[in-house]
């Protein structure tokens, strides 16, 4: 399974892009997407729901969301798949789990290229820096999970990916103009800023008008590089690989209750 967030969401099973049957399916795809291979609590998934169906019904429409979403992978699977929709979308104690089977995800590839990048930074390769952390940012297609509508552990999951995404143009910036790439870096930004990448009036977009501010200062002082434009690496909280540092966690294996802004894990899935 092939999985992308950064920009409009989309899962890709066996090849065949997965298109949810309904908008609370479409939701609950969105959020197991966001966090692959984690047990997603049913709290946080019915949570989520409560935006689109009344709080007493977000658990029947959970189950039903998962069924057709179960119906939907079965066709990409096919008949001759030793992979089954229940162990794609699996019901676990407490939850559900979006198995990639160790399929391509873009924010494991972001972090990837985001900490190669951090560490040609230490070592004073801004050269390497630079390519690597160009390579992160060129992941994102648009805001991440762009055109769902978050509910509260959704919209801290998406801040933490945007703020790891304002960390790493930061870095770039500097990279940059420590190679003396005034010219080309004023392009890049321009390019960056027109290509509807971030949310009107977010973060990422006050993030490049900063980036250009500093290259314009750079450029008529032609000093060396002054302090960084964000605080230093490590990534805030889109990893996968260990805990967020910011907005709703993921402790170990799973998303628990006392992580999240919802309320604490009451009731197991069903399958």
């Amino acid at each position: 399974m092939d999985i992308e967030v950064l920009g409009t969401p989309r899962v890709i099973e066996n090849g065949v892009p997965i298109t949810a049957p309904t908008p609370e399916s479409r939701h609950v795809l969105a959020v197991l997407a966001a966090c692959p291979d984690r047990v997603v609590p049913v709290s946080v998934l019915a949570d989520e729901l409560v935006r689109r169906v009344p709080p007493e019904h977000a658990h029947a429409a959970l189950h039903t969301a998962v069924r057709r979403l179960r119906e939907r992978f079965a066709e990409a699977l096919g008949a001759g798949s030793v992979r089954t929709p229940e162990a794609v979308l699996s019901t676990r104690p407490g939850g559900y789990l979006l198995d990639t089977a160790g399929g391509r995800c873009d924010v494991r590839d972001f972090e990837r290229e985001a900490g190669a990048g951090y560490r040609a930074m230490e070592r004073g390769d801004h050269g390497q820096a630079a390519a690597r952390l160009r390579r992160a940012l060129d992941l994102w297609t648009g805001p991440a999970l762009d055109g769902i509508d978050a509910g509260t552990w959704l919209r801290g999951r998406i801040a933490c990916l945007d703020a790891d995404r304002v960390s790493v143009l930061g870095q770039w910036t500097e990279a940059e103009l420590a190679l003396g790439r005034h010219r080309e870096l004023r392009l890049a930004l321009a390019v960056l800023r027109g290509s509807g990448a971030g949310r009107p009036g977010g973060a990422y977009l006050a993030a490049l008008r900063r980036a250009e501010a500093r290259v314009e200062t750079a450029r008529r002082t032609r000093r060396a590089p002054g302090p960084p434009l964000t605080g230093p690496p490590p990534l805030t909280g889109a990893s996968l690989t260990g805990p967020s540092l910011t907005g709703p966690s993921l402790t170990g294996a799973s998303l628990t209750g006392a992580s999240l802004t919802g309320p604490s894990l009451t009731g197991a899935a069903r399958g």
